[in-house]
């Protein structure tokens, strides 16, 4: 009976202690997460527009790789701060949000080597197109929000992307082809 206790005593401490460093759930802040774009028009100057988001994380801080992430863009929400080039891109000529209403980037595979930077690997869909896309990641601070009163993870990331690569072509070559892509996020 002793050496049946002992094995059932060490497999219920180690229990506690292996779970220590899993991963755990976040939901993404819609109010402190969004993705900034930036794309060259002829030339001229380089306008943007955002689009706030949505989705789970799954992050796992003292071990990066073991996190994973799930974000969709309602398409429709595209704001440029400027009414009729809104609507100009939303349009069939751009985005075709009427027929492609969102946009979704689910992560393949997460590699850091110190627990503050990672390069995630993922899967964009974005105008029925669906491409590898890399984001370049900073962890900016994990912590309690004094704000939300919850756990918090914060990031940035950036990337960029060729629009032509999700069928989006209008006005090329003088319209930009690369999108520079900015993301600032939270999710507690």
């Amino acid at each position: 009976m002793k050496k049946m206790l002992l094995p059932i005593v060490v497999g219920a401490l180690l229990i506690p202690l292996s779970a220590l460093g899993a991963s755990k759930s976040y939901t993404l802040d819609p109010n402190h997460t969004y993705v900034l774009w930036h794309v060259n028009h002829f030339g001229f100057s380089n306008p943007a527009g955002k689009w706030l988001a949505q989705g789970k994380l799954d992050f796992d801080q003292d071990n990066l790789q073991n996190s994973k992430v799930n974000v969709t863009i309602n398409m429709a929400d595209l704001d440029t701060g400027i009414d009729k080039l809104t609507q100009h891109l939303k349009s069939q000529a751009f985005l075709d949000v009427a027929k492609y209403p969102t946009a979704t980037f689910v992560s393949d595979s997460v590699e850091s080597s110190d627990n503050k930077t990672a390069t995630i690997h993922g899967t964009l869909t974005v105008h029925g197109v669906s491409k590898p896309v890399t984001l370049t990641t900073v962890i900016n601070k994990v912590g309690m929000s004094p704000v939300s009163n919850k756990e918090t993870v914060g990031f940035t990331a950036h990337t960029v992307l060729k629009r032509s690569d999700f069928g989006v072509s209008a006005y090329l070559p003088g319209l930009g082809d690369e999108v520079k892509i900015e993301i600032e996020g939270e999710a507690n």
